[in-house]
């Protein structure tokens, strides 16, 4: 294995020809680009760690983004490409001796970790680059590829390379933790790396992404945070309990009194949507009685009296998801959560989720109904099936643990919240429910998503609003559209 000095002056030779070498593999060099592409928003800072003749910069064009390697040659062709309108800023250094430390919103290294000397002390030199609420991406050969690139290597298609770490995903993984980094999501991409016309894309947008198949892919990919061990805030977060309803008189003041308070203030806000039992009228009861002991507010889905919607027990045309977008955009609380009104996940649950976010145990906490036993009642025997279908097809296609995508609590930090805001054009405005807007929208901005098991119990007032059949195509249409927007985005 070449010295340190060593592995400068070999890259420095190479740095005339790198692009030469890279146009033999431009379809490989594409598509990693491509995917980084898609898990970097845009508008953040973004610092390239081993850029050498700065070919990700030219790709991504983003504004603000940095670029870092130990090989003054390579970083001479970077800056003569700059001049070409990548508009980035690069720098010398070495990620095994940092001597940067702005911080950055994005961190990435791509095929970099097998050149690395000592990977455990370059993760750990990462902290001096991120913040809080950074990302680091990390990029890399599958180890199983090792025979057919260095048989590429010796036929000339590929660069020749010194010794190489080759660290499966789960090594990258287990360094990652070791050095306080917690790992958000993770997974493959690209099974041909040639372009071969026709045959490539079918190949890598669509087989590629089935499971089991995809741990066959070329390359791996992690997409981790800085963990979290700063102490609790002195001034605790506030709330909003965001409680959509529609025809639900009878769990108004039983939800509020249930209702606990948590952070420094407790904001409840009811929705309606359009709701003819009278329930906007036991609400502006509920908020007369307790007014000065409890911050209750109501917000009108559509306006009162209209008839959009009208029918005993079912949704609004307008849907739940309209009503939670609504009423978080009214929210005055640090972090929003949401309660079904019909009460079948206990507000006393709440706390859970608001701990959850407190200590930084993740980003999106999302409830799980289906770990405990549930009442007899509480669900029906096939929509507990499709509740598990459903989970396990989002596990695949957001590349994080979800075990219940429907569940109608969540939680949130507002600030987090305003992030899906701005990246909700990626996936359109589409979703009547509310979950899958949010569960798309987290893992597209790179939130961590972890669960809370809840007690799901019977409703013990007013009908379902989900109709099984005609909500279920709803649901394989929503579940299609991620497929095409996350896995097969080609």
């Amino acid at each position: 294995m070449k010295s340190k000095k060593e592995k400068i002056a070999y890259f420095n030779s190479k740095a005339s020809d790198r692009e030469r070498w890279r146009a033999k593999n431009r379809y490989y060099h594409s598509s990693v680009g491509k995917l980084i592409d898609f898990l970097v928003p845009q508008g953040k800072s973004v610092l390239d760690i081993g850029c050498g003749t700065g070919s990700l910069e030219f790709c991504l064009k983003r504004e603000n983004m940095v670029g870092v390697d130990f090989a003054p040659e390579m970083l001479a062709v970077a800056r003569d490409r700059m001049d070409l309108g990548i508009g980035a800023r690069f720098i010398e250094d070495d990620v095994e001796d940092l001597k940067l430390k702005q911080q950055f919103d994005y961190v990435i290294l791509s095929d970099l970790i097998g050149e690395l000397q000592d990977v455990w002390e370059a993760i750990r030199n990462l902290h001096k680059v991120t913040h809080d609420e950074s990302r680091i991406i990390i990029t890399y050969y599958n180890a199983l590829w090792e025979p057919v690139l260095k048989l590429a290597e010796k036929v000339g298609w590929k660069m020749p390379q010194d010794y190489q770490n080759w660290l499966s995903l789960q090594n990258i993984e287990n360094l990652m933790r070791l050095n306080d980094f917690e790992i958000i999501s993770s997974g493959y991409d690209l099974l041909l790396p040639k372009y071969i016309p026709g045959l490539s894309h079918i190949i890598n947008k669509y087989i590629a992404k089935l499971p089991l198949v995809n741990q066959l892919c070329l390359s791996n990919y992690i997409v981790a945070r800085p963990a979290k061990k700063s102490p609790l805030p002195v001034e605790l977060p506030s709330v909003t309990v965001l409680i959509p309803c529609r025809n639900e008189k009878g769990n108004i003041e039983n939800g509020v009194q249930r209702v606990p308070m948590m952070g420094r203030h407790t904001e409840i806000l009811f929705v309606d949507g359009n709701s003819n039992d009278g329930t906007v009228e036991e609400i502006e009861r509920v908020i007369a009685k307790y007014k000065g002991k409890l911050d209750i507010k109501l917000l009108h889905q559509v306006d009162p009296g209209s008839s959009d919607g009208a029918g005993h027990g079912k949704m609004l045309k307008l849907g739940k998801g309209d009503a939670v977008r609504k009423g978080f955009l009214r929210a005055n609380g640090d972090i929003l959560m949401i309660l079904d009104a019909d009460l079948t996940v206990p507000p006393e649950d709440l706390p859970k989720f608001y701990h959850a976010l407190l200590e930084s145990k993740g980003e999106f906490i999302n409830g799980s109904r289906l770990v405990y036993p549930m009442e007899k009642e509480a669900m029906r025997s096939l929509n507990k099936i499709a509740n598990k279908f459903f989970g396990m097809m989002f596990s695949w296609l957001l590349g994080q643990q979800v075990t219940d995508t429907l569940c109608g609590t969540k939680a949130l930090y507002k600030k987090d919240y305003l992030k899906i805001v701005e990246g909700r054009a990626f996936f359109g405005d589409f979703d009547p429910f509310g979950d899958f807007d949010l569960l798309f929208g987290a893992a597209k901005q790179n939130l961590q998503i972890r669960e809370v098991p809840i007690r799901y119990r019977e409703r013990v007032y007013g009908d379902i609003k989900i109709e099984r059949f005609k909500h279920g195509l709803l649901l394989f249409k929503m579940t299609w559209i991620a497929m095409k927007k996350l896995k097969f985005r080609w």
